[in-house]
């Protein structure tokens, strides 16, 4: 009965993340004026970017291989995509209790530290995408006749590949924010993240427009499996393999960045301990 009872224990502990999820879900759907607000700002920004991008593909002809509903796609899912992401940095709540030690009251809890703010975070993005990611590409393709796959299946592998960036964009600020066990003010390295990170990942130009050099850097880092990776299944530009290929690139980098915030966090741990006695 031994493998019964550790299928209980699994239930519980499924059930714990779960809530810590529906919990995430609901404190972030407090800031209701603030998503009516972000939903604006998604819409203006996007018309304003969209109008520049179809410009250039009417003036480039090639313009890396997009067309006008296609770039428009492009457009108006990475506005979509954006809030869930969060590129603005980790949580200031994990990076005050990293700076001030309060975290150490996390480490005595029964749940897992990092699969506790990640459940928390997919809860915070799932609410993030329902009333302000949707809404701007329906509005996108009112207003610009996106190009969009007509099948279900980019869509239904588009929604993993969602997930699974979610969750990558999640663990690498949670990487980040760690670096505050061992520097004092950890705001520089924030901002450079944040502006590295969103000009790989293919926020304000695709990542397929690169220099190859430069593409080629782009992809030996995690940033475009955050944005660029769904934004191409969710607007078919890569099918079949090629996109399944694509979420397999994913899933590595998840496994990879998650590994090394583990190392960080049990590092973190020892040097709290051997400060804070």
């Amino acid at each position: 009965m031994e493998w019964l009872a550790v299928a209980m224990r699994a239930r519980r502990t499924a059930r714990v993340y779960q809530q810590l999820a529906v919990a995430g879900f609901r404190r972030q759907s407090q800031y209701k004026l603030a998503m009516f607000a972000g939903l604006f700002t998604n819409c203006v920004f996007g018309l304003v970017r969209a109008a520049v991008m179809v410009a250039a593909v009417r003036a480039a002809g090639d313009f890396g291989g997009y067309d006008e509903g296609s770039i428009g796609a492009y457009v108006w899912l990475s506005q979509a995509l954006l809030g869930a992401m969060q590129f603005m940095g980790p949580p200031l709540e994990l990076v005050d209790r990293v700076k001030n030690g309060d975290i150490a009251v996390d480490f005595l809890r029964p749940v897992d530290v990092q699969l506790s703010y990640l459940a928390t975070d997919l809860g915070r993005a799932a609410c993030t995408l329902i009333p302000r990611g949707i809404p701007s590409v329906v509005f996108g393709y009112l207003t610009f006749g996106l190009a969009m796959p007509h099948s279900p299946w980019p869509y239904l592998l588009g929604a993993i590949s969602v997930l699974l960036a979610v969750a990558l964009s999640f663990l690498s600020l949670f990487a980040v924010g760690l670096i505050g066990f061992w520097v004092v003010e950890t705001r520089g390295i924030r901002v450079l993240y944040q502006i590295c990170g969103t000009f790989l990942a293919g926020l304000f130009v695709p990542v397929h427009m690169f220099p190859e050099w430069l593409r080629t850097l782009a992809h030996a880092t995690p940033f475009p499996s955050i944005l660029q990776a769904p934004i191409d299944i969710l607007s078919g530009r890569v099918l079949g393999s090629e996109a399944i290929g694509v979420v397999a690139t994913q899933m590595v980098w998840v496994v990879l960045i998650g590994i090394a915030g583990r190392i960080l966090l049990a590092a973190g741990r020892r040097r709290l301990e051997v400060q804070g006695g």
